[in-house]
């Protein structure tokens, strides 16, 4: 843990306008008597994404997330790095500390883990997606003991590779798993995820747990097909508070509030542009 001289704290992304992780943090700073500390969203095109690392720690910075599409460039940005972020190759985290230090960090894989409705030690797993949270899902279910971890990506060459780095098996279908983890984006649009990933609903039977990373104010389709069918599902609301958690202990140097950070996000109730269903505005990513 960096001692921050900054008092600022906020969300890096592109798109980042939907994300709870300002309300989610606001509530954690003021439940812990930070009044005069603040979190923003940080909208980060990428090509001015370096740019504007650069500059938040003399702008009054602690520290930020990182969300998509920036978690690779944000540990290439860093002056440092935690084990767990390099071995991932992906950050979410960083912490700004004296002399330009920007530390790295990736609160998504323990969060996962911890989201996870029973041991994944010995058990099978299916991730979609190669970017930086699929990274992030990899290491952290083979880390935990997963006998075995598959990788689809819509662009097999992406998951050849991602497995290389990391391990687990390259796959090119949606065979059965004990745990489905949908780490691409698709979904984000209010979108049929059925439509663009290797599953149909009726397939979802096949999982013991499905999780979504995005989340949406009255869950995504992904999420409630599984539910209407029985199968365990962990949506990206408590993906987002779990790593938001770890992170804010690690910019605050104070244990999070973590049922505060729960309420006060209560299925989005208020947000502007929220709809039902995972439907159109309102619907983001847990990794911000």
């Amino acid at each position: 843990m960096i001692t921050a001289r900054g008092t600022r704290l906020g969300v890096l992304g592109w798109p980042v306008a939907h994300s709870l992780s300002p309300r989610i943090h606001n509530a954690a700073l003021a439940a812990v008597g930070r009044s005069d500390w603040r979190y923003q969203l940080l909208p980060a095109p990428g090509e001015l994404l370096a740019e504007i690392i650069l500059a938040l720690p003399g702008a009054g910075f602690a520290g930020a997330n990182v969300t998509i599409p920036h978690k690779l460039e944000a540990l290439a940005l860093s002056t440092r790095a935690t084990a767990r972020a390099r071995a991932i190759g992906a950050a979410n985290t960083l912490t700004f500390g004296p002399g330009g230090e920007i530390v790295a960090d990736n609160t998504d894989a323990p969060a996962l883990v911890a989201a996870l409705p029973f041991a994944i030690a010995d058990r099978t797993a299916l991730v979609l997606g190669a970017g930086g949270s699929a990274r992030a899902a990899v290491w952290a279910l083979l880390d935990a003991g997963a006998a075995h971890v598959r990788v689809w990506n819509r662009t097999p060459e992406r998951a050849r590779e991602l497995c290389a780095q990391l391990g687990g098996e390259p796959e090119t279908s949606a065979r059965p798993a004990d745990v489905l983890v949908n780490c691409t984006s698709v979904g984000l649009d209010g979108s049929s995820p059925f439509t663009a990933l290797p599953l149909s609903a009726d397939g979802l039977t096949d999982f013991g747990c499905v999780v979504d990373l995005v989340y949406a104010p009255a869950g995504t389709r992904l999420i409630g097909a599984a539910r209407d069918r029985g199968v365990t599902a962990v949506d990206g609301l408590e993906l987002l508070i779990g790593q938001g958690a770890i992170a804010f202990e690690r910019f605050t140097g104070t244990p999070a509030p973590i049922e505060v950070m729960r309420a006060s996000v209560g299925r989005y109730k208020g947000v502007a542009g929220a709809a039902p269903g995972g439907r159109g505005a309102g619907v983001a990513h847990a990794s911000g």
